[in-house]
């Protein structure tokens, strides 16, 4: 995120840190880094180095406790996958004085905090074909810790994030967008695109239908394990980002690995779990995943914004969707699901 978070005040997470972890900062120096969330690189008065992340619970009031706890459960998940299941690839937030896993900065924003490891992530996109057999291995380790955090974890909603917005926005483009500079660009594009859009989510719904009627596990799994979450250090690879850790079938991993020449490593996946790769799941999540980002962006272009390096973003990788086969994805994830 380029743009520095709207409504809170930099006073706020200072005290937000010293209130809930009892550290004085030193310095604080925003990193642009990653999509969806707010970082810093703080310094304390003991001069270790944390990395410090701030979420927008919402807009709307009436969501913010709501959003505040998955949230919450979700880091403490990461959390006991770490230290109960042993996990020590899972960077998981350091807890606060009160042993939680966040501290509500002000009634928008939460904040937590996890250590600054040495280390580089990849970029957002498809994985290295050289590299899905080492993040596989770290999903196998993963889905098998299910039964530490079976009854902790939140369970994945197969539902799509944002639909009743796109579909309001679709009986909506025949008519003028002026929620901002960049609503207008958006309606057309959508307009364009708008039986397409249709199209996949008939898509979605059949393919709803068929994972949720099968008979495959339901694991732990991170939800996001694309490269730009995948930290190599030098103690190995390590998974950044656990704010989507659920219940949920194993595709919602795999699909990310999986392409159209990695037969072998799904192969390995199954012959380390013993539980056969869904077609039908791994097509799920690959579509579930490019309809919630168009709806998050359209929501945001559609409603008040203004011009910005992120609001131009979104609006060059909502073209980047419809223009594109909606089979793959190449944005970054836009939305906390």
């Amino acid at each position: 995120m380029r743009d520095r978070p709207e409504g809170m005040r930099e006073s706020e997470l200072v005290a937000a840190l010293a209130d809930g972890w009892g550290l004085g900062v030193r310095s604080a120096t925003y990193r642009p880094v990653g999509f969806g969330s707010y970082h810093w690189a703080v310094a304390d008065d003991e001069g270790r180095a944390w990395f410090v992340t701030a979420d927008d619970l919402g807009r709307e009031h009436e969501q913010r406790d709501r959003v505040f706890g998955v949230l919450g459960r979700a880091l403490g998940t990461a959390l006991a996958l770490r230290r109960a299941a042993g996990l020590e690839f899972v960077v998981a937030p350091v807890p606060t004085l009160a042993g939680s896993a966040l501290w509500r900065a002000n009634p928008r924003y939460a904040v937590s905090v996890f250590p600054l490891l040495e280390g580089e992530a990849g970029q957002f996109g498809p994985h290295r074909p050289q590299d899905r057999a080492d993040v596989v291995e770290l999903l196998v380790r993963l889905h098998r810790a299910t039964p530490v955090v079976a009854t902790a974890a939140d369970r994945a909603d197969l539902a799509l994030p944002g639909r009743a917005g796109l579909e309001s926005a679709l009986r909506g483009v025949d008519r003028a967008w002026v929620g901002g500079p960049y609503s207008e660009p958006a309606r057309r594009l959508l307009a364009a695109r708008a039986d397409r859009v249709q199209a996949m989510l008939a898509d979605f719904d059949r393919l709803v239908a068929v994972v949720r009627d099968g008979a495959g596990p339901w694991v732990v799994t991170h939800g996001e394990p694309h490269p730009g979450n995948v930290m190599r250090t030098p103690d190995g690879l390590h998974l950044i980002d656990w704010d989507t850790v659920r219940i949920a079938p194993p595709e919602r991993d795999l699909w990310l690995i999986a392409d159209d020449d990695s037969d072998e490593v799904i192969a390995d996946y199954t012959e380390a779990t013993g539980w056969p790769v869904d077609p039908a799941g791994l097509a799920l999540f690959r579509l579930r995943w490019t309809l919630a980002d168009i709806a998050a962006y359209v929501d945001e272009l559609r409603g008040p914004h203004q011009a910005t390096a992120d609001t131009a973003a979104s609006l060059r990788y909502l073209a980047g969707y419809l223009d594109g086969p909606h089979h793959r994805s190449e944005q970054p994830h836009s939305t906390f699901q």
